[in-house]
């Protein structure tokens, strides 16, 4: 059984979408809080919804599978997303990488967010203010794997 069928027998899609309402809702200004807090500003959080570590056995079918299954997971959760704000905006964050490279300043969370994943799914959930973006953390063959949220006032750059 694969991570992303395993993951969504095991927890309802709902636990996902909880924790990014509670994001999208809740007080950013707030002392960090949470084990699954990687990342907090005054105005930000990046948190980890979901992670695998990885236990490098020198078999790199497993860890591509591992990181399939969880951009299966990030689509499946998307999809939810997109029926509740609206079609997702895709964002390769190399754009960002060049921009920062060029000496161009970027705004936190965006700047970090730019150095841990390769793309995100992007929205501004209604009512809120706020910027909502999915991203899969793959790291290197004997790092963990996370699904990330990130959760910002700050508009994209």
């Amino acid at each position: 059984m694969s991570v992303a069928a395993a993951l969504l027998g095991h927890m309802d899609s709902a636990k996902y979408l909880a924790r990014i309402d509670s994001l999208c809702t809740g007080d950013l200004t707030a002392a960090h809080g949470g084990s699954d807090v990687l990342m907090a500003g005054s105005h930000d959080r990046i948190v980890s919804l979901e992670l695998r570590s990885a236990v490098w056995t020198g078999d790199a079918a497993q860890r591509v599978r591992t990181v399939e299954d969880f951009h299966a997971l990030k689509d499946h959760l998307a999809v939810l997303l997109d029926t509740r704000w609206g079609a997702r905006r895709p964002w390769w964050m190399g754009t960002l990488v060049v921009r920062i490279d060029r000496g161009e300043p970027i705004s936190e969370p965006w700047a970090t967010c730019s150095t841990l994943v390769d793309d995100l799914d992007l929205w501004q959930p209604t009512g809120t203010g706020r910027w909502l973006a999915l991203g899969v953390l793959e790291g290197e063959m004997d790092d963990e794997v996370h699904l990330l949220a990130l959760v910002t006032d700050t508009a994209p750059p």
